[in-house]
């Protein structure tokens, strides 16, 4: 088990939204239905059911993995909503990565600029980005860098062609 596994609260729609990610992930190309998939799905009994306002019968978790990432998904009722301020990143190593990725979380969502998907249609915000940003972004020649830096924050969905030609 990992140390620390991220906890994600959901209005009433947990397992939907579990599955929905699970099949993203294990479609992707290159995707592995191994690495993520929907481990366990768990009920309220009537004593949940009556603390949570949530239905008895009704599912309180759903524990999933992305990738290998363990999350665990609640159904606790409108007290808590997400924000922007807590977001995943997925690092693709392609174009065809980042196409695949942006469209499927984006989609029914709020895309936002360089690379950022405000939020999905369960509410979730994810960075898509490519895994040489960071090299573009770091570069020592401070120009080069600059370049890519105002090429990024002129794209929703990052380019990597164009965030090279940038650098260069």
């Amino acid at each position: 088990m990992q140390k620390i596994t991220p906890f994600l609260w959901f209005e009433r729609d947990a397992e939907e939204a579990a599955n929905y990610y699970v099949s993203v992930f294990s479609n992707r190309p290159g995707g592995d239905t191994e690495i993520s998939k929907v481990n366990k799905t768990t009920r309220y009994d009537e004593s949940g059911a009556k603390a949570s306002g949530q239905p008895a019968g009704s599912v309180m978790t759903t524990e999933f993995e992305l990738e290998g990432q363990q999350f665990v998904a609640l159904n606790g009722g409108d007290y808590f909503k997400f924000s922007g301020a807590v977001s995943f990143v997925v690092n693709c190593d392609t174009q065809e990565e980042i196409d695949y990725f942006w469209d499927k979380l984006s989609e029914g969502g709020e895309k936002g600029v360089c690379g950022w998907i405000n939020r999905d249609k369960f509410g979730m915000t994810w960075q898509v980005v490519p895994t040489v940003l960071g090299e573009l972004l770091s570069d020592p020649d401070p120009v080069k860098s600059q370049r890519a830096m105002a090429a990024m924050l002129k794209m929703t969905k990052i380019i990597i062609e164009d965030l090279e030609k940038a650098h260069e």
